[in-house]
């Protein structure tokens, strides 16, 4: 049992290798890439996660199926049954986890969505009353479509270039659909503690993405720096409205962001770099995957084997171990 045990543990203990991967290889990618990286990486990672508790919890299940009695494989594998209960009691933590972390981000958002009820403006824009200094992208809801919503404290506090540098950052948000990005990342933090990193790795990546694109449409980056530095100054609630945390242009680490700006626009990953980081990528979330998969057919295929062994030689003395000893040689246990 010591194989399975070992491939259990090193399924479960790859997100935080494979998480720091990620983050590593996000920092070389222009913040487009950086962001698919970092949440392909989360989500595939916490798949791997659930998938080696799903087949740790299946094992007395797939006894039954090869008719060995649950009595029989508590006596030939003792671990067998709390190991499958505790896989069970984590999964059903994550799943309760998951739905209250889903309606925390409905909620958030709903009450979002009822603080800039007195906004006024065309089209995508909403303009809400007060000296608050602050900008965010609103996602959609209930058939809403998306906004823009701007104080008018910070309408007042920008110049015109660089309230078009803000708006033109807010869109990029909403048009690249970055709060679905974020919820997803968010939402595998809840799966495997090592995942709560990518959270803060992606909000500083979608922010670095919006600035791009805000540099690109006004044709200036010095400007979209100027914008991003003066509105983070100037803004005090931090991206925050009705305690929904939101795509802000003042949020993250604006020193870092402002510095990027102020550099030559960062071009695609060409060559020799981009092979590179996408094998580190692939090697990662493959390597979960295959680990996953491997721990679900190993313990199918060791239960299958063992009862074959128990129904075959239950007069001989024989015992899941020496099954086990048989299929992989001897020392297992």
């Amino acid at each position: 049992m010591t194989y399975v045990l070992v491939l259990v543990v090193l399924t479960l203990v790859f997100p935080w290798g494979g998480a720091a991967v990620a983050r590593r290889l996000a920092t070389v990618l222009p913040p487009r890439w950086a962001c698919w990286v970092v949440s392909a990486a989360a989500v595939l990672l916490a798949g791997g996660t659930v998938s080696a508790l799903i087949g740790l919890f299946h094992v007395p299940f797939l006894a039954s199926l090869e008719q060995l009695s649950l009595s029989r494989v508590r006596e030939e594998w003792p671990a067998a049954v709390p190991a499958a209960a505790a896989a069970g009691t984590v999964m059903l933590v994550q799943l309760v986890l998951l739905v209250r972390r889903w309606l925390q981000h409905r909620s958030l958002l709903r009450r979002a969505w009822l603080s800039v009820d007195e906004g006024t403006g065309d089209g995508d824009l909403l303009v809400i009353p007060g000296s608050d200094v602050d900008a965010f992208a609103l996602p959609g809801y209930r058939g809403r479509r998306g906004r823009v919503v701007v104080t008018a404290g910070m309408v007042q506090s920008l110049k015109a270039g660089e309230r078009e540098v803000l708006l033109a950052h807010e869109r990029a948000h909403l048009a690249g659909r970055h709060h679905l990005l974020s919820a997803s990342v968010d939402l595998t933090a809840v799966v495997h503690p090592a995942l709560r990193s990518l959270r803060e790795a992606l909000a500083f990546h979608l922010e670095r993405w919006a600035d791009e694109e805000a540099a690109a449409v006004t044709g200036s980056r010095r400007v979209a720096a100027a914008a991003i530095a003066r509105a983070a100054l100037a803004g005090a609630s931090h991206g925050r409205v009705g305690g929904y945390p939101l795509l802000s242009a003042t949020s993250g680490p604006v020193p870092q962001r402002v510095e990027a700006l102020l550099l030559p626009a960062p071009a695609a990953p060409r060559g020799g770099a981009r092979r590179a980081g996408v094998a580190a990528l692939a090697g990662t979330v493959v390597a979960a995957a295959l680990g996953a998969l491997a721990l679900a057919y190993g313990l199918h295929e060791y239960v299958e084997f063992a009862a074959r062994r128990l129904i075959g030689a239950d007069e001989g003395g024989s015992s899941l171990w020496s099954a086990l000893d048989t299929l992989f040689g001897s020392g297992a246990a």
